[in-house]
């Protein structure tokens, strides 16, 4: 059962506003009914201000009168009216100037150990442009002749938990798009 925002500061409101059973309010906010009766004692969550769940949407009027009339009924959370944001996921990476020229080597490295990532999967990882790392592939690259194979994590372009849940990705669509899995042995978690 999803739980309220704020548990403790909505079992406080509901202790003082409404004549709700101990063991309501602990299922509701999935507290145990001692720890409901503590707080209605005082001994527990002293300085806590209460937050009043019909305001913020989480549950109605109605709701509440529902279960006070009945004391066996549990709460039900009312439907979000406000969706909260979903957690952001790692966009594009800002490269220090210090590292930009180590890029192209990090891309060789790649391209050239575990081809299995997509243009795509390396752009997002090192923070560049599917035409470098196709210029880097023809070796049509401004810079080819000087561009060495270094592996991005030693070279502090991206993480290794990063590079291993790429991999991880691009296998597991290769896997279900039935394509053979290229992978070089040495790609495979050596740090």
């Amino acid at each position: 059962m999803t739980l309220p925002l704020m548990p403790k500061a909505t079992a406080v409101w509901l202790i003082e506003k409404t004549s709700l059973t101990f063991e309501q309010i602990a299922e509701f906010t999935g507290m145990h009914p001692l720890e409901i009766q503590a707080i209605a004692d005082g001994d527990v969550a002293v300085g806590i201000v209460g937050h009043d769940p019909i305001a913020s949407g989480q549950l109605t009027r109605e709701e509440i009168a529902r279960c006070e009339a009945d004391p066996t009924a549990r709460l039900r959370l009312a439907p979000m009216s406000v969706q909260l944001p979903k957690p952001k996921t790692r966009g594009a990476r800002y490269t220090p100037v210090s590292k930009r020229n180590d890029r192209p080597d990090g891309i060789a490295w790649l391209l050239r150990n575990v081809p299995v990532l997509s243009d795509a999967q390396i752009c997002k990882l090192l923070g560049t442009t599917k035409e470098t790392v196709q210029k880097i592939r023809d070796k049509t690259h401004w810079n080819s002749a000087n561009i060495k194979p270094r592996d991005p994590v030693i070279l502090g372009l991206c993480t290794q938990s990063d590079l291993n849940r790429e991999i991880a990705l691009a296998v597991e669509k290769a896997e279900r798009e039935g394509r053979p899995v290229p992978m070089q042995p040495e790609a495979s978690g050596h740090h």
